[in-house]
């Protein structure tokens, strides 16, 4: 079995392009055992047989904390599971039939037009495909797809993340970061 390990050490410092000991220590610990981790400021992923990947992020967690992590948080998943898209519930008008279905695949083409249209004005009001972003215009893009409300179409992190060359993960946190800094009372 294959598994994707997605994981975040604190205290997050993402607003520069140097990594801290806990994100560096992790990933040297991952490669050690012959894995190729993704990793950022935010987030660190890998992917491979389950045996060797959650024996590898024991050691990468253990050796995250003994370089200053604080918290780690971590999500786990069976990297050969086919994700599938629940079926259309039978109380819309059509559903179970053929118009019904189309109607469904309409509604789900007009959802990822809609959001490819957006991630393509942030490209053009930043200047370029948004993986050829430098960190923090991509922390910008987040924001503006999420003041855009491109996060609250269904699997959109998955899109956003795609078009930026990070994981699903490190979006997360990013939007976690833009919504808290939100919530802030200003003085």
């Amino acid at each position: 079995m294959r598994v994707r390990v997605e994981f975040t050490t604190e205290p997050f410092h993402g607003e520069d392009d140097h990594l801290p000991a806990h994100v560096t220590a992790s990933a040297e610990a991952l490669r050690q055992a012959g894995l190729s981790p993704d990793l950022g400021p935010l987030g660190t992923s890998v992917e491979g047989d389950a045996d060797v990947v959650v024996d590898a992020v024991s050691v990468a967690l253990k050796e995250a904390l003994s370089h200053g992590a604080t918290r780690v948080t971590l999500t786990l998943d069976d990297a050969d599971a086919v994700v599938t898209s629940p079926a259309p519930s039978g109380t819309e008008a059509g559903a179970g039939s053929a118009a019904g279905a189309a109607d469904a695949a309409g509604a789900a083409t007009d959802l990822t037009d809609g959001l490819s249209r957006l991630i393509t004005d942030v490209e053009r009001e930043l200047g370029g495909p948004l993986a050829t972003l430098p960190r923090a215009e991509k922390q910008h893009a987040v924001r503006l797809l999420e003041e855009r409300g491109a996060f609250e179409m269904r699997r959109s992190a998955e899109t956003v993340a795609e078009a930026l060359g990070l994981t699903r993960f490190t979006v997360y946190n990013y939007l976690n970061r833009i919504r808290d800094a939100a919530a802030e009372p200003t003085a």
